[in-house]
């Protein structure tokens, strides 16, 4: 269960980073709005995680999926650049999230 909570603030962690990025410097509402609340799950749902899972791992897991979530996002919807060398980083990412989950312990 502590890891379903860290896979799921991780995706929230994306809401938040793409919800800064349409907030344009906290000058338009709802995407401030949405930057907060993405942010206070997040760092709730890792908080309750971390009672169970030791922090490097599990926070490792966090911003893993937050940053791969957040390129993904970027590529699909906000125009970045996608390239091989991106692509093939952001699979690394994700590998190594899954080796890092594998690898934490719960107490």
């Amino acid at each position: 269960m502590a890891w379903l909570l860290v896979i799921v603030a991780g995706m929230l962690e994306t809401g938040f980073a793409v919800s800064l990025k349409l907030s344009h410097g906290f000058t338009r509402l709802w995407p401030t709005i949405a930057f907060c609340v993405f942010a206070l799950g997040s760092f709730g749902l890792l908080t309750l995680s971390l009672r169970k899972l030791d922090v490097g791992p599990a926070y490792a897991v966090w911003t893993g999926i937050g940053a791969a979530g957040t390129a993904i996002y970027g590529m699909a919807f906000l125009g970045d650049l996608v390239s091989t060398l991106k692509i093939v980083s952001i699979s690394l990412v994700i590998i190594g999230v899954i080796g890092l989950q594998l690898s934490g312990s719960a107490r």
